[in-house]
């Protein structure tokens, strides 16, 4: 049976970023609604590597979870401070990328998030490629490091970073070319790559079967999932409105199937990164995950 949990940084980014929900808050309403677990957002005001710099901190934050019955799907970790595609940055990327493996062995966290951090259009046509290629090489090593701790490395792709289009996250996939590589699935950034083809690098390029061809072209790839609906607009311009489950064009009824169909994924997290009225939507939106999979609150 899958379990569900939410990405803790719906509460600390965007809307709620100069009145943060404290993490410690975010876990027993999170606990009181039912989820399973959380996604814990590694950026402040929440578990930062800063925030819970020992082992001993770390294992407290643990006991807390285990008193609030929610374990961990996943840890967000914030590198956006090293920017992996600039040359010259990639043993200042792989050390901090180990502090942040050592975060998630600490906590249980099963995986960790990267992103390219580079955004759209901000690397140079002539230095696109060579960009590419530096990108793969830094995450195949890192790739390697978390797999001897046992930590699933899994790359969100989505319009917010470069390397968004359907054929580029499958080249870079392929580029990478490590076991312990994988992609993150967020059905909003999938609908704004795959039927947008928002902020693209050169032609525009979009799938005719959508979200539904672009898991399938993902096959074998795929090693977590995010799910949340998309209207097919951007948030601020930058990255993927993450609109309520109903509101948007997803067909979660066809895609569904399909997302059970992916191999090895214990965990289905709920993403409302950005969105204003995320605390009111808590336990609507795990009613409605529970629905899609045909499962009941325990009582």
């Amino acid at each position: 049976m899958k379990k569900i949990s939410l990405g803790s940084w719906a509460f600390s980014f965007g809307p709620f970023a100069d009145h943060p929900i404290p993490f410690e808050r975010t876990v027993k309403r999170l606990s009181e609604a039912g989820y399973d677990g959380i996604e814990i957002c590694g950026f402040p005001p929440h578990v930062t590597l800063e925030k819970y710099p020992t082992r001993e901190s770390r294992q407290e934050l643990v006991k807390f979870l285990k008193d609030n019955k929610l374990g961990v799907s996943g840890y967000a970790a914030d590198f956006s401070g090293v920017n992996p595609v600039i040359p010259g940055n990639k043993q200042k990327y792989l050390d901090l990328f180990r502090r942040n493996v050592e975060m998630c062995v600490d906590i249980g966290s099963p995986a960790i998030r990267v992103d390219s951090i580079a955004a759209p259009g901000s690397i140079d046509e002539s230095d696109y490629q060579a960009a590419f290629d530096r990108l793969a090489d830094v995450w195949r090593d890192a790739a390697g490091i978390a797999q001897q701790a046992k930590i699933r490395l899994v790359w969100e792709f989505e319009p917010g970073f470069a390397f968004n289009k359907p054929s580029e996250i499958l080249a870079l996939h392929k580029k990478v070319n490590h076991p312990n590589f994988w992609l993150m699935f967020d059905t909003s950034h999938a609908y704004m790559c795959a039927v947008v083809g928002a902020r693209q690098h050169g032609a525009r390029e979009t799938l005719p079967g959508g979200v539904e061809e672009l898991l399938a072209m993902l096959k074998g790839r795929i090693g977590a999932i995010h799910l949340i609906d998309s209207d097919g607009t951007l948030h601020g311009d930058e990255t993927s409105t993450h609109r309520p489950f109903g509101e948007g064009h997803v067909n979660f009824a066809s895609v569904t199937p399909k997302l059970l169909e992916v191999p090895n994924i214990d965990w289905w997290c709920i993403d409302m990164c950005f969105w204003p009225g995320s605390w009111e939507l808590v336990e609507p939106s795990i009613a409605y995950v529970r629905n899609l999979l045909g499962t009941r609150a325990v009582a």
